[in-house]
């Protein structure tokens, strides 16, 4: 059987029907109904019949006009197919290959995850991945009999045990802080390793022990971990004195290996107990040659705080830590209690062991506090201009509307610039930060004055002249102070340097022309010369 096909364009598909199929021979067809585009009223041109003969002589055309379809006959006498077929285009030919396909229905049973459908001979099984049992799942294809394997399969039971006991690969991040879990760890829930974790979190951020009762904190830590166990006040305490002594056991440990240990003290008050304490650190190189700092001790001493009650502390602290024998220096503030204890501590412990050159080196004075005493004794010698300054800020900051009345002024002579500052009384640097700020508004007081009779404490244009004196001397000691103190570890190559810069400074200014900043840095060089005499 053999089919010719006639020439096609635009892409049109090509039907042929073979010939003399039983005898039968498809009817003549007189016309073509006319046939337009979807969304075009312009009729389709159909110029690509077919004919099947067993010669080759060319298809008839068949052309459609308006009125209808024309057909032109063939002369000849084998069997004639009248064929129709749709100039079909580029897009319409690619619309077979995104038919419509109604998509099968997800598996969102549980079985799935250890079972795999296979289909032998059109009938379908379920075989399970762990036992390799295969289940027929019948015509309907339901998943009883699966659920039943599940749960009487001997191997899947082993295979989730070993899953249970396997360790978990934990990230680390790169921040040390967060790097506390093992690398490897059990993905199971244990409280008493959360209770630790919240003992740890609760020393680390000073939180009262009442934050672990709270609803909301028990609400969230249930939402991500349904076996969370409330833990009340009195369980957290007994949690963080239990970390306390693990944390002691592993630091005396520590200094066992340690040669020398140097040691600071320093006494303060607390706000909300209104109790004095003493806080004893020590200090160590370990053996990577990294300086190393500790809080050894907070210890209550009642005033009036003699120096015989401060060296019973500190050597009952050493003791305690088995460090007595191993006392390189001692630095404390530079008060005379302070002296006593020294003097009564070097005593105690050159009985037991040969102290550093001969003692000499034993009692170091805090470096920032001198340098806050001879600061202070400068600007003794202007606290009535202080103490105006001082009255002048917490004046305008007392209320709103003096405030903004202030910023007005400030912002019509176009001074730019912060806040006025606060000052603590016992801290020379917020004194001068304080006295700093105020001299880029003295304009502005002067003004602030005229519009506010209740103010008059304003300084006069001499005090202000002083003030800008002293702080381009203070300048010298502020910058040296946050260089000294701007790590938690100053060292003798940091502060050395910065005195021997000060010492230059009062050096140049003792000689001044002005007798008020002669006469301060007269007083400033005195005290600093008490205490370093010599500086190279």
């Amino acid at each position: 059987m053999q089919s010719d096909t006639g020439p096609s364009t635009g892409g049109s598909r090509l039907a042929a029907v073979p010939q003399g199929l039983g005898g039968w021979s498809p009817p003549e067809i007189p016309s073509i109904p006319q046939l337009s585009n979807a969304g075009s009223s312009s009729p389709i041109l159909l110029d690509s019949p077919i004919f099947v003969s067993n010669n080759t002589t060319p298809n008839p055309e068949i052309h459609v006009t308006d009125q209808g379809t024309e057909k032109t006959p063939v002369e000849n006498e084998g069997i004639q197919v009248n064929a129709m077929e749709k100039n079909v285009t580029e897009g319409e030919q690619d619309k077979g290959d995104d038919e419509f396909h109604i998509p099968k229905r997800s598996k969102t049973s549980q079985v799935w995850d250890d079972f795999e459908e296979i289909e032998e001979n059109g009938t379908f099984y379920a075989t399970c991945v762990h036992c390799r049992k295969k289940l027929s799942r019948g015509k309907s294809k339901q998943t009883s009999s699966m659920l039943r394997h599940r749960i009487s399969c001997s191997t899947r039971k082993v295979h989730l045990r070993m899953v249970a006991q396997q360790t978990k690969l934990n990230f680390q991040p790169a921040d040390e802080i967060f790097s506390t879990l093992p690398a490897l760890h059990t993905g199971k829930f244990d409280m008493e390793a959360m209770r630790e974790a919240a003992a740890h979190w609760v020393l680390m951020h000073e939180h009262p022990f009442t934050i672990l009762e709270e609803e909301g904190f028990n609400i969230i830590m249930r939402r991500g971990m349904p076996e969370w166990q409330k833990i009340s006040r009195g369980t957290a305490k007994n949690d963080c004195v239990t970390v306390y002594e693990v944390e002691k056991k592993k630091l005396k440990n520590k200094l066992k290996h340690v040669q020398k240990v140097s040691i600071t003290t320093d006494l303060w008050k607390s706000k909300n107990q209104k109790i004095e304490y003493m806080v004893i650190t020590g200090h160590w190189i370990d053996s990577n040659w990294k300086l190393q700092k500790r809080i050894l001790n907070f210890v209550h001493i009642p005033p009036p705080r003699r120096g015989v009650e401060i060296a019973a502390a500190i050597f009952k602290c050493v003791k305690e830590w088995e460090i007595d024998h191993k006392i390189h220096t001692i630095s404390v503030d530079n008060v005379s209690n302070n002296d006593v204890a020294i003097r009564l501590l070097k005593d105690d412990f050159s009985r037991s062991k040969k102290l550093l050159c001969g003692g000499k080196l034993f009692h170091v004075r805090c470096c920032a506090h001198i340098l806050n005493l001879v600061v202070q004794d400068g600007l003794s010698k202007m606290v009535d201009i202080t103490n105006n300054i001082r009255e002048s800020v917490e004046f305008v900051n007392r209320s709103e509307g003096r405030a903004l009345l202030f910023a007005e002024i400030a912002q019509q002579l176009r001074i730019p610039g912060k806040k006025l500052l606060y000052d603590c009384r016992t801290r020379w640097n917020a004194t001068f930060e304080m006295l700093n700020c105020a001299i880029k508004f003295r304009d502005v007081f002067r003004r602030f004055q005229d519009r506010d009779p209740l103010y008059d404490f304003c300084p006069s244009p001499d005090d202000w002249d002083k003030v800008e004196k002293v702080c381009s001397i203070l300048e010298k000691f502020w910058t040296a102070t946050h260089i000294m103190f701007g790590t938690d570890y100053p060292t003798s190559n940091l502060f050395l340097q910065e005195v021997a810069k000060i010492k230059k400074v009062l050096d140049a200014q003792v000689n001044n022309e002005d007798d008020f900043i002669r006469a301060m840095v007269t007083k400033m060089k005195s005290k600093f010369d008490k205490y370093w005499t010599v500086i190279c």
